[in-house]
């Protein structure tokens, strides 16, 4: 029998449901950029890789202004996060070479948000076959590169925005 390991979930699916302090706000007013996994930090907006990613390269595009909808979003912020949306498309594509990317935002909890209130976009690189039995059967993702080694890549090359 074969086991697959992937501990950095449990921390997720055992975690409070609720958190005290919202966690983007956390990391933004945090100067740990390396223990945040925040990749880059624009004017308006940082980006950040998902701690419980869906595949490599997970990465998010969060307002520093903690803001629950893109209605209530300044245009200038909005601005930056496509901006932002279309450098993580190119970074990813560099470094990845994905075949496809799923972009976009989940605006509450019955739209599938895992931070509930704060608004952020979601830049996943998709490759076939990496959607499988696991995620579905197994309420587990399988992941080949484990979150340091990609935040290292890719902070590498944001280093050139």
């Amino acid at each position: 029998m074969d086991y697959l390991w992937s501990p950095w979930r449990f921390r997720y699916i055992s975690g409070p449901k609720t958190e005290r302090e919202c966690v983007f706000c956390q990391i933004a007013a945090s100067s740990d950029d390396e223990r945040n996994l925040v990749v880059h930090r624009a004017k308006h907006n940082f980006v950040v890789l998902n701690r419980f990613p869906y595949s490599t390269g997970h990465l998010m595009i969060v307002p520093y202004h903690h803001v629950a909808a893109l209605a209530d979003n300044t245009e200038e912020n909005s601005a930056e996060m496509m901006h932002l949306m279309r450098r993580a498309e190119f970074l990813l594509g560099k470094v990845y070479h994905p075949e496809g990317l799923n972009m976009g935002i989940n605006l509450g909890a019955s739209a599938g948000a895992g931070v509930v209130g704060h608004l952020h976009m979601h830049v996943v690189p998709r490759w076939p076959g990496d959607a499988n039995f696991m995620t579905t059967v197994a309420e587990t993702r399988v992941l080949p590169e484990d979150l340091e080694t990609t935040y290292t890549k890719l902070r590498t090359e944001c280093a050139h925005w």
